[in-house]
């Protein structure tokens, strides 16, 4: 019954290419227009078709991680192309079933008090070091990178982001700034070295601040920079600056308006924030379930309008929003290059299943950000409309001369 069942469902989904699945029983068929398939996913669990059917996203991750769903050359960009486009393509009745169960559930999987953001940072950011040192780049900038042009290494690209974010803080020595979320402490080092300013910045995980406050002292920085174990609603005081890099996609929607209230407190009046974060670029959706059990509980990416609602409630003035397309479908892809070059050191702290897991999650959420409506969102916000130059020529100083020698 199963199988029959899944087969009406790949039949409604898939309009677009071709997908050929092979049954556990060792049938094949082919799902889709195209006259060939553009990969081929082999099923060796009987019980597979249920769990695929009941919930198809969920399934699918566990059986690639488990090793009994495979793909002919584990050729997961083809997989993950196809899926994609169909995603976008596809209107089955099933999938807007489950679109509307994930979206009347979100409230409570983005329930995101101190205590559980604690232990869903924990989940992800407190693993072995060593992992992160085997696909990141030096400084373990663990968000997107900003590909000024398509040849940059991803260490020049991470240099990038965080010297075009300084741009847009318009520090000055001597300034405090507020980092909520500070990694593993490489964009605080970074302002306080190159901007002479002073940065607290915070994290909830423990492995993060004990390796950022050691980065500190080995900079000979700590006189500057200091980093707190400590929830960003704790913090009191207010700073000239803040900035927020790839943590506002861990504090769900229910705590939007706490966050934006808390960023306009703690913002000086003539202060400017930047916040960097995941967006989708369509109407509010829910997490994946594969991506929320394994990898990023409590995550969620924000449309622009759930942003903004939040960022005017809180009476902050958006001075400057800026959408990166595709530069993190390139920095994932530099990620997963990376790790699967250095596969067999992650198996060793590890083991297989975690490594199929690690690939599966680059892979996917490349082909989301390379196929799909996901991109990144900076924001800069303010108390005042003034608090920034009325263009964008401080962004860009070498290009100003030119654009006025064009306007005369």
């Amino acid at each position: 019954m199963w199988d029959r069942v899944l087969d009406r469902m790949l039949r409604q989904f898939f309009v677009t290419g071709a997908l050929d699945l092979t049954y556990p029983n060792g049938t094949t068929r082919r799902y889709g227009p195209g006259a060939t398939a553009d990969a081929h996913l082999a099923l060796t669990d009987p019980a597979l078709p249920r769990r695929l059917v009941l919930s198809t996203e969920l399934a699918l991750g566990e059986a690639y991680m488990d090793g009994t769903a495979t793909l002919e050359g584990d050729d997961l960009d083809g997989f993950f192309a196809l899926i994609v486009r169909n995603n976008r393509a596809s209107d089955a009745g099933w999938r807007r079933w489950g679109a509307r169960l994930r979206k009347w559930k979100r409230v409570v999987d983005q329930y995101n008090p101190a205590h559980r953001a604690r232990a869903n940072v924990a989940h992800h950011y407190d693993l072995s070091g060593e992992l992160y040192d085997l696909f990141l780049d030096a400084d373990r900038q663990y968000s997107c990178a900003y590909f000024t042009r398509p040849d940059l290494t991803l260490e020049q690209a991470q240099a990038a982001k965080k010297h075009h974010i300084a741009a847009k803080l318009c520090l000055s020595p001597g300034m405090e700034v507020f980092e909520i979320g500070c990694g593993w402490g490489g964009m605080a080092l970074t302002l306080a070295q190159d901007y002479g300013v002073r940065v607290l910045g915070v994290t909830l995980s423990g492995e993060q601040h004990k390796v950022a406050t050691e980065r500190a002292a080995r900079a000979g920085l700590s006189d500057r920079v200091r980093f707190e174990l400590r929830d960003y609603r704790a913090v009191t005081g207010q700073f000239d600056r803040i900035v927020s890099i790839g943590m506002f996609e861990h504090v769900g929607v229910p705590h939007y308006r706490e966050y934006f209230d808390t960023v306009r407190e703690r913002l000086r009046p003539d202060g400017i924030a930047l916040i960097h974060t995941i967006g989708r670029a369509a109407p509010p959706g829910a997490t994946s379930p594969w991506i929320r059990k394994y990898i990023f509980p409590g995550g969620y990416v924000p449309s622009l309008s759930e942003v903004a609602a939040a960022v005017e409630q809180a009476d902050l003035f958006p001075t400057d929003i800026e959408v990166w397309r595709l530069h993190y479908a390139e920095t994932l892809r530099h990620w997963h290059d990376r790790f699967a070059a250095n596969e067999d050191r992650a198996r060793a702290l590890y083991d297989a299943r975690f490594c199929r897991m690690w690939r599966y999650y680059l892979k996917a959420c490349e082909h989301t950000f390379r196929h799909n409506r996901q991109c990144v969102f900076q924001v800069q916000l303010t108390r005042r409309q003034d608090a920034v130059p009325l263009t964008r020529d401080y962004l860009y100083p070498a290009e100003a001369p030119r654009q006025m020698r064009a306007a005369e």
